[in-house]
């Protein structure tokens, strides 16, 4: 069935995309902020373990979010690590970092996150695909006072 939301094929193609790298972004910094929730050790602990399950729990919230919003838009959603690792910006890691680094390196990951989401937001607006738009606005908002809340947490 052909979609009629008034946006062009094209243009919901690029915002799908787009969307896809967000996603990607998204579920990795999911996935690292879980593993460190398992982990963490030292002085924060409790306070740490915690945040961390905050955290994680709102990215997976958000990634379904986002998924159906690709789906909205025709498209579909990567349904793979292997699929999400390659279009991600952020990147694992190997060992195991003591707390405060597992504190900075989240806080660039929600950074890059923003950064994403912008760009995502762009295309949007460009596309007059003001769904998309709505999604992604908040998601910003989000991830960059949880940057600016770990780099506290870092010092």
């Amino acid at each position: 069935m052909k979609i009629e939301i008034g946006i062009s094929e094209a243009d919901r193609a690029k915002s799908a995309d787009a969307l896809t790298g967000l996603l990607a972004d998204t579920y990795t910094l999911y996935l690292k902020t879980h593993g460190y929730h398992w982990n963490v050790e030292g002085p924060h602990f409790q306070q740490l373990h915690a945040l961390f399950m905050e955290q994680y729990t709102e990215m997976w919230t958000a990634v379904d979010e986002i998924a159906e919003r690709i789906r909205a838009l025709g498209h579909y959603a990567p349904s793979s690590y292997a699929e999400m690792a390659a279009r991600s910006s952020i990147k694992e890691e190997a060992g195991r970092p003591d707390w405060r680094d597992m504190v900075t390196t989240l806080a660039r990951g929600h950074e890059n996150v923003a950064k994403t989401a912008r760009e995502v937001l762009r295309i949007a607006e460009d596309a007059n695909d003001d769904a998309t738009a709505d999604v992604v606005t908040p998601r910003i908002t989000l991830h960059e006072k949880t940057a600016w809340m770990l780099r506290a947490t870092a010092k």
